[in-house]
This record gives structure tokens, C-alpha cells and sequence, in this order.
């Protein structure tokens, strides 16, 4: 009876050290698990590592054709609307210099209609700008790449231009955008029509003698000449300040981008 109770203990013992010893085990391989999960990172596709494919090139490509057409296009109405201040500028400068009693009205008329016209390309400014603006940075950021033979990459770059077309805005204000129109073309228009107007005022219908002969010129109805050439050296320096101030906007917008890979 005593040496079957003590054997009975001795197999129970062996089962219960074989769980521990096992149960022991499986939480040490568990801890090792763990730890090895901890210290290995989880590398998942990155998106940056991946290149395009020959189909997404391809699109790409498409994409890029259309908005240099579209760029094209609105470049177009560009030119139109400083062809017409150009064209009315010069229909002024006829009627005021057909004759030596003809008024230099039509010359200040001509100001504000060119002022008009600045308005028309500056909005229209605003939209060649994105459509210029996008095709510019897949040609930098897409197509010279691969020029250089570094393959075409997905990046940072194309989840702005993603960005760009999910929500469409306009990348520069209307402010902006009619200082840099006036400093492309109608800063030099608007010169000329103010050296064409004080030259009307110099020359007919006789050569300028004293400067009372020049207010008694710019009188237009009931306005004294002195108030004529007063707004209209106020007009064109403020132009000139305004295009001025606009630039340096413009350059301390580039200086503020912390990437290049920016729109705009």
C-alpha cells in the first residue's frame, strides 16, 4: 500500500513539473516574442519608395498635355486684354494729337480704361496661374528627375499637386496678381500715356512758356488745372508704389517657402 501511494505521488509530481516546466517555456518564447517584436520596426510599403507605373507615366503624361494646354489657352486671353489697352492708348493718342486745339481729355479717359483692362488680365491672371503653376511642377518634379535618370518616384510632389486638385484655389491674390501684371506690361503703358499727355500739354497748340500756361492747358471743364496735374501725379505714383509693394510681396513669399516643392 506504501509503495503504491509513493508512486502515485512520484507520477503526479513528473506531470505537474512537466506543465510547469512547459508553461515556463511557452511564456519565456512568448517574452523573447515580444522583445523581438519591440525591437524589429514593422516596415510597411512606403509609399515613397514606390515608382510609377508604365500605365500611370502614360496618364501622367496626358495630365501634363492638358494643362499646358489649358495654360495656353488663358495665356492667349492674356494677350488680348493688353492688346486692347494697347490698341485704345493709341485710338487716344490720334484724337488728342490730330490737331493743336484738340483736348488732352481723351488721354486721361484712356487712364481709367486701361485701369479697367488691368482688372480683366489680373483675374485672368489668377486662373493661367494654376493651370501654369501645375504643369511647371510635374516638369520639375516629375520629368526632370527622370531626364537626370533618377526614375520617376512617388513623393511629396504629387501629393501637392493630389491636394491641388481635390480642393482648386487660386495660389496668389487678386493684389498680387495685378502688380505683377503692371510690372510685365502696363507700367509701360501707362508711362507712355503720361509722357504723351504733359507732351500734349508742352507743345500745342504752342511751346510751353511758364507754368500758368501749363494749368490754364490741363483745365478740363470746371476743374482748375492744378487739381488735373495734381491727380495725375498722384495717379501714376500710385501705381508705381503699388507695383513696388506687390513685388516685394512676391519676394518674400518665395523666401518664406521651406520647400521647393511648393505651387504658385
Amino acid at each position: 500500500m506504501g509503495m503504491n501511494c509513493y508512486w502515485l505521488l512520484s507520477r503526479f509530481y513528473a506531470i505537474v513539473s512537466v506543465e510547469e516546466d512547459s508553461h515556463l517555456n511557452n511564456e519565456n518564447y512568448r517574452e523573447m516574442d515580444e522583445k523581438q517584436a519591440e525591437a524589429t520596426p514593422i516596415t510597411l510599403p512606403s509609399a515613397t519608395t514606390r515608382e510609377f507605373t508604365a500605365a500611370e507615366i502614360g496618364a501622367l503624361a496626358h495630365l501634363y498635355r492638358g494643362e499646358v494646354y489649358r495654360s495656353t489657352v488663358w495665356r492667349t486671353r492674356l494677350d488680348n486684354t493688353t492688346n486692347w489697352s494697347v490698341v485704345t492708348t493709341g485710338l487716344a493718342f490720334s484724337i488728342t494729337f490730330a490737331g493743336k486745339d484738340a483736348s488732352p481729355l481723351p488721354l486721361i479717359l484712356v487712364g481709367f480704361l486701361i485701369c479697367v483692362f488691368l482688372l480683366f488680365e489680373a483675374h485672368r491672371y489668377r486662373y493661367f496661374n494654376v493651370w501654369r503653376a501645375r504643369a511647371r511642377h510635374m516638369e520639375r518634379e516629375f520629368y526632370a528627375p527622370m531626364l537626370r535618370g533618377e526614375g520617376a518616384h512617388l513623393g511629396k510632389w504629387n501629393q501637392v499637386l493630389a491636394d491641388d486638385y481635390c480642393k482648386p484655389h487660386h495660389h496668389i491674390s487678386l493684389a498680387r496678381a495685378v502688380g505683377r501684371r503692371l510690372r510685365r506690361n502696363y507700367a509701360w503703358v501707362l508711362s507712355v500715356q503720361a509722357l504723351a499727355y504733359y507732351g500734349k500739354l508742352a507743345i500745342h497748340p504752342t511751346a510751353l512758356h511758364s507754368l500758368s500756361d501749363l494749368y490754364a492747358r490741363a483745365v478740363v471743364g470746371p476743374i482748375p488745372g492744378q487739381i488735373v496735374i495734381a491727380c495725375g501725379l498722384l495717379f501714376h505714383g500710385s501705381w508705381m508704389i503699388f507695383a513696388y509693394v506687390t513685388w516685394r510681396k512676391d519676394v518674400a513669399e518665395r523666401k518664406q517657402r521651406s520647400s521647393r516643392v511648393a505651387m504658385g
